[in-house]
């Protein structure tokens, strides 16, 4: 397995103002450096209790992006995470899994094969070094940066209370193309329907979801400041 560590710069590639003062100082990698220049980067994202339709459309959407030539990334968790990361691999596709602990350490543990296979084969990604501790606080840094290293967004199925929404906050303020399926997007909560007030794009079906794609990737958009969105 190899290892390596660099800036946030070194390892993405030039930063913009905005994109620099987001970026966590270092990141550590394990695995398959070369992922990192695969574009465009697409996160998988969402529930750890995720419905049996939240799973299947999660299968679907990672396919797709590896039918697109994208990247999947995502975050190791269960549920959506998990899902995103098995089905890219079983698809023939790459994976990036960007985790909230250090490389030494894994979470949930029942992920520790999926960690070492992702390591072996792909990349797994942190900004923790190894020995450091594991709070709660490590995995909305892990949403923030997860949203820096990916071109977009696409959020599955989440709660009223999900970490997930974070991470769709930090794509809106980085500028990066955020996608809500309709069933999120028509939730009773409020969160979902306020991404979209800061330009989340609601997709009905993978069909749609491909026209999207097609439509605004791997084109990047224009990254600018949003401070006033809500953290």
């Amino acid at each position: 397995m190899n290892r390596f560590e660099g800036t946030s710069a070194d390892l993405l590639g030039p930063l913009n103002a905005v994109e620099h003062k987001y970026a966590p100082p270092r990141l550590f990698g394990a695995g398959d450096r070369s992922v990192l220049s695969h574009s465009p980067r697409i996160a998988v994202v969402g529930s750890r209790q995720v419905s049996d339709d939240g799973a299947t459309l999660a299968a679907a959407v990672a396919r797709q992006v590896v039918d697109h030539g994208g990247l999947v990334v995502s975050g190791l968790a269960l549920g959506v995470d998990g899902i995103a990361h098995r089905t890219a691999m079983e698809s023939g596709g790459r994976t990036l899994a960007v985790i909230g602990t250090p490389l030494d350490r894994s979470y949930p543990r029942e992920h520790r094969d999926l960690q070492d296979r992702i390591q072996h084969d792909h990349l797994v990604l942190t900004q923790f070094a190894d020995g450091s501790p594991v709070q709660r606080q490590n995995f909305v840094l892990r949403n923030r940066t997860m949203a820096l290293v990916s071109h977009g967004t696409i959020i599955i199925e989440a709660s009223e209370s999900s970490g997930t929404k974070h991470q769709g906050w930090e794509a809106i303020r980085l500028g990066r193309i955020l996608f809500l399926p309709r069933g999120l997007a028509e939730a009773e909560f409020d969160w979902p329907r306020q991404l979209i007030e800061y330009g989340a794009i609601v997709f009905d079906g993978v069909a749609e979801l491909r026209e999207a794609l097609d439509e605004f990737l791997p084109s990047r958009p224009g990254t600018e400041d949003r401070r006033e969105v809500p953290l």
